[in-house]
Parts: structure tokens; C-alpha cells; sequence
């Protein structure tokens, strides 16, 4: 109010400068100042992806029931029709929307972390890769904004390479969030999908799989690098059959975002959210974030904290037919000497000691 008054003030004197002066003062005042309209701006752009995330699919599935049971029934059938015959699109690589996918709302979302993609190495476009992402955190928010928007110009750091972010086969039974998924280049993570693309789909293709999966984010929180990958071989097996390269990526600050509840081995809740795991594909946690108006309050809002997501040398694959055990245990090896070596070039960049040591699990 003061602020008003000073420069209702300043307009009164009369003066070219004074009136300058006083649109300043008035431009200064809170509800106008730029920069904290652009911090909502940026909590909007990621609650509503999370909102999308943890709803969307669900909230979508019940208004479409409840539509059959109303006037406009005939817009679900006509939709679910379509469906059916759309069904194995996400299978061959969904529709990705360069239009979505550049939209503006994903470069405040970049920015409220903020979220930075470093590159170590070229790419062949001749080539097709898997790319090994952790950790996983609570969303993998790092690999969605990185790899499924254009926010961090992948496009443009490795130019002719197209990447598909593997996510949960279920997401794309749900009706409008596959549809969501499938415009920024997210697929599923499957075999058929993963055959069709290294396979079918020409060169240059890079799919993102989050290896540590739902078993990784059970033990996602801020402090804690660890990952699950010393078991997980079944990319490997899929990169040999294929003789596509594999390229390690540590996301620093993923597990910073988001705080949960870790229930020790043995007990109810892990005894829970490993039945979720198993029968479902995801583990059900606890945790919170921000509230929407305030750092000092709760809710689902991430913690604006840096996520720096480093790609890091391929590693060339032959390709094995039918590859054997051994095969699949040497380049399995490699590849975790590789992923600790990125970890240990780069964590004193980006806030960590030098005697941060990277917990393979």
C-alpha cells in the first residue's frame, strides 16, 4: 500500500521524471514483480504433470464410463471404437507432437528445478541405442523433462537421434494419458516395443529405460545414491540380441525432489508395496513435496532442487542372435564399470564430496 501511495505521489508532482519514477514504484509492487509470477508459472508446469501422473489416467477411465451412462454416450463409443483399433500404437513408437513436445509450459518446468542435460559424448545416427537411466526417484522427473520434451534441446545436443522414454505398459490402457504419453515420445517398456524399434524402425533410435525401476524408488531420498542394477540384466540380454549401443546416465539431485516414508525390510508396508510390485509393475510410496503456495508446507509439489542429467560414452555392442549367459554377464560388467566411472568423473560438479561412493545394489 505504501508502495501505491509513493507513487501515486510521484505522478502528482508532474515532472517527465517524476512520473517515470512513479511507474517504476507502481511496476515494483508485489502482485506485479515478474520474477514471482514466473516462479507460480513453474510450480503450475510441474504440478500439473504430476497431477497428470498420479490421475490423469484414472480420472479420464471414470469420466468415461460415466459417459456411457449419459446423453453423450455416443462420444465413448465412438472413442473406445477407436481405441480398439489404435490399440498396438504405442507398441510401434506412439505419435510423438513436436508440437507438444516444445511447448512452453515444459521450459518453466526445466527452470523451477532447474533441470540440465550434459553431453560427454557424440552419437551415430547410424546406430541405435539403450539408454540406461538412474536413478529412478519417486517420478524420474529428470529423464521425463530431458528426453520426452524439448526443454534441454535434446534435439538439438544430438542431433538425429530420437528418444523414447519406456515407461509402465498399463499407462497406455488408460484413455487421454496414453495419448498425452505417447505426443511426447514415451512408449512402453516391453519387449515387443523394444524389438519393434531397434528392429523396425530404422537407425538413430534411443530408448530411455529407468533400469532400478519400481524396486529403486522404494528407496529414493534426498542424500542417497544408490541404484539398483547388479540383478537387472535383461536390457543387456536386449541390447546384444539387437547390437544396439548402451549409454549410461546418472541423474544427479533426481532423489533430492521429493522426501518419503522408508519402511525397513520385513515390515507390513514393504510387505505391501512388494505385492503391489509384483502383481502391478509399481510400488506405491509415501512421500511428499512442497505445498502449492508455500516451501513450508506439505503436498506434491517436488522441492526445487537442481537435477543435472549427465549422458555419458556409449558402449559399443555387437550383435548376438542368441546371446549366451556369459555374453550377457561381460557386457553387464562393462556396463556397471562404466556407470560408476560417469558417476565418479562428474558428482564434485554437482555438490557431492569427493569420497561420495555410488551404491550399486
Amino acid at each position: 500500500m505504501k508502495t501505491f501511495i509513493a507513487a501515486y505521489s510521484g505522478v502528482l508532482r508532474g515532472t517527465g521524471s517524476s512520473i517515470l519514477s512513479a511507474l517504476q514504484d507502481l511496476f515494483s509492487v508485489t502482485w506485479l514483480n515478474r520474477s514471482k509470477v514466473e516462479k507460480q508459472l513453474q510450480v503450475i508446469s510441474v504440478l500439473q504433470w504430476v497431477l497428470s501422473f498420479l490421475v490423469l489416467g484414472v480420472a479420464c477411465s471414470a469420466i468415461l464410463m460415466y459417459t456411457f451412462c449419459t446423453d453423450c454416450w455416443l462420444i465413448a463409443v465412438l472413442y473406445f471404437t477407436w481405441l480398439v483399433f489404435d490399440w498396438n500404437t504405442p507398441k510401434k513408437g506412439g505419435r510423438r507432437s513436436q508440437w507438444v513436445r516444445n511447448w512452453a509450459v515444459w521450459r518453466y518446468f526445466r527452470d523451477y528445478f532447474p533441470i540440465q542435460l550434459v553431453k560427454t559424448h557424440n552419437l551415430l545416427t547410424s546406430r541405435n541405442y539403450i539408454f540406461g537411466y538412474h536413478p529412478h526417484g519417486i517420478m524420474g522427473l529428470g529423464a521425463f523433462c530431458n528426453f520426452s520434451t524439448e526443454a534441454t534441446e535434446v534435439s538439438k545436443k544430438f542431433p538425429g537421434i530420437r528418444p523414447y522414454l519406456a515407461t509402465l505398459a498399463g499407462n497406455f490402457r488408460m484413455p487421454v494419458l496414453r495419448e498425452y504419453l505417447m505426443s511426447g515420445g514415451i512408449c512402453p517398456v516391453n519387449r515387443d516395443t523394444i524389438d519393434y524399434l531397434l528392429s523396425k524402425n530404422g537407425s538413430g533410435n534411443a530408448i530411455i529405460i529407468v533400469v532400478g525401476g519400481a524396486a529403486e524408488s522404494l528407496s529414493s531420498m534426498p542424500g542417497k545414491n544408490a541404484v539398483t542394477l547388479r540383478n537387472r540384466k535383461g536390457f543387456v540380454k536386449l541390447a546384444l540380441r539387437h547390437g544396439a549401443d548402451l549409454v549410461p546416465i546418472y541423474s544427479f539431485g533426481e532423489n533430492e525432489v521429493y522426501k518419503q516414508v522408508i519402511f525397513e525390510e520385513g515390515s507390513w508396508g514393504r510387505w505391501v508395496q512388494k505385492k503391489f510390485q509384483k502383481y502391478i509393475g509399481f510400488a506405491p510410496c509415501i512421500f511428499h513435496g512442497r505445498g502449492l503456495f508455500s516451501s513450508d508446507t506439505w503436498g506434491l509439489v517436488p522441492y526445487s532442487k537442481p537435477i543435472t542429467t549427465v549422458v555419458g560414452e556409449p558402449i559399443t555392442i555387437p550383435k548376438l542372435e542368441h546371446p549366451t549367459q556369459q555374453d550377457i554377464d561381460l557386457y553387464h560388467a562393462m556396463y556397471m564399470e562404466a556407470l560408476v566411472k560417469l558417476f565418479d568423473q562428474h558428482k564434485t560438479k554437482f555438490g557431492l564430496p569427493e569420497t561420495e561412493v555410488l551404491e550399486v545394489n
